[in-house]
């Protein structure tokens, strides 16, 4: 749910900036099934509270790794797509928090309280006042005023902007684009 508020700024400022959402269709994703997949092992390793199933603690670790495993790989058969591998390497960052903290994702205890009445406790993170790789954990708390705000992390950040990118590239608008090492260096 946090993904939602970026991409509908995306949606936004693509129109703003003369993109088209009808383009956004053409957009040619390999491998779909991947994505699916990936959800549906989350699901199975965090259901919602009105399934009719709960995941043993290290089965939905196990899960959860794989379901990230999905989506990395997938990301990497459409890395030809603008912005995809920006996502790909928020992904990365993320798992690297994760399997650093023995399959959790922690949260800095200061976030949490930032966070307020906003942060949902979920079965996949745990408060931490020094994991591993710090600087990769959901460390800041969205303000308050955003809808189902929650705390996040510098992967999370990386995954948005990627989105934002593959939403602004996919609806045709010209991007900035890098300059080549040869125009670099004039």
């Amino acid at each position: 749910m946090a993904l939602a508020l970026p991409v509908f700024g995306a949606l936004a400022l693509g129109l703003v900036l003369g993109g088209r959402l009808g383009n956004l269709a053409d957009l040619r994703l390999r491998a779909t099934w991947l994505f699916y997949l990936a959800i549906a092992v989350q699901v199975v390793a965090f259901p919602f509270a009105v399934l009719p199933w709960t995941t043993d603690g290290a089965v939905a670790t196990a899960l959860w790794l794989v379901s990230y495993g999905l989506l990395i790989l997938a990301a990497g058969l459409n890395a030809r797509i603008t912005g995809v591998p920006i996502v790909a390497l928020g992904m990365c960052l993320n798992l690297a928090a994760i399997v650093a903290n023995r399959g959790t994702m922690p949260v800095r205890i200061e976030a949490m309280r930032d966070a307020g009445g906003n942060y949902v406790t979920q079965a996949n993170s745990t408060a931490m006042a020094d994991p591993h790789l710090g600087w990769l954990v959901d460390r800041w708390a969205a303000p308050e005023w955003i809808p189902l705000a929650n705390v996040f992390s510098i992967g999370d950040v990386v995954i948005a902007a990627g989105a934002v990118v593959i939403v602004l590239a996919g609806m045709g608008v010209r991007l900035p684009q890098l300059p080549k090492s040869s125009e670099a260096r004039r």
